[in-house]
């Protein structure tokens, strides 16, 4: 659900994997950090949301199925506008976008907190709240580091 534009409304590009969750490629990874939370906040501002992957087919629809299962609906799909038809052959290509937000960045990406304060200064502090800390990549349980005869056995 897209908020009401005005004047200070963009339209951002929104990578996916590693962006919106963790690299996983073809599977879909654990969400980053307040991903969903900020997009659904950017998306109350009034932003037009694209989804811009480098994923086609079947997984594009995973990821798009994923993000709508998490309250997230995007404007457009690898497109610019809902409806483009692109010509035969072409799959990926840079999308007309005022912000692009991806992992790739020069610089690497900076957490969804940070990215919603430079777009939204004005707000102050956006208090995020965790709905379930476990689908969060930094809550990670710690791996118990296996011995050298376990690993070479496989015990």
């Amino acid at each position: 659900m897209q908020g009401v534009l005005n004047e200070k409304s963009k339209t951002i590009a929104v990578d996916f994997d590693g962006t919106v969750v963790e690299h996983a490629y073809p599977a879909i990874g654990r969400e980053m950090l307040f991903a969903f939370a900020t997009l659904k906040r950017l998306q109350e501002k009034g932003h037009k949301l694209i989804l811009w992957s480098i994923r086609e087919g079947q997984t594009l629809q995973e990821a798009v199925d994923y993000c709508k299962a998490n309250g997230v609906e995007f404007y457009a799909v690898n497109a610019n506008f809902p409806g483009e038809v692109l010509e035969p052959g072409v799959s990926a290509r840079k999308v007309n976008a005022d912000i692009f937000i991806d992992d790739r960045n020069v610089g690497g990406f900076r957490g969804w907190s940070e990215i919603y304060q430079m777009l939204h200064p004005e707000d102050g502090p956006f208090f995020h709240q965790l709905e379930n800390e476990k689908a969060h990549f930094n809550f990670r349980e710690p791996r118990k580091k296996k011995g050298f005869w376990a690993r070479l056995f496989g015990k």
